[in-house]
């Protein structure tokens, strides 16, 4: 998929644990882990606003589009 979401990496920095954050966003365990391991297929704004108060960062320090690599058939 070519957008990565980075919550792990704020996490890390923010020296927040997951049972953390979603106490503070109000977002199940699960939710929040389905999102951290990228196997989310969407994202509320408003579950996006909650972390990025929560992390104190901004949406793009969560979000990153990483192109596909096109296979070459040479």
């Amino acid at each position: 998929m070519p957008i990565v979401v980075n919550l792990d990496v704020m996490m890390a920095k923010r020296k927040m644990s997951l049972n953390e954050l979603s106490a503070k966003v109000g977002v199940t365990l699960a939710n929040l882990s389905i999102l951290k391991n990228n196997h989310a297929k969407a994202v509320r704004f408003t579950t996006l606003e909650a972390i990025c108060r929560a992390l104190d960062c901004q949406p793009g320090d969560l979000l990153e589009y990483v192109p596909e690599q096109e296979e070459s058939t040479s």
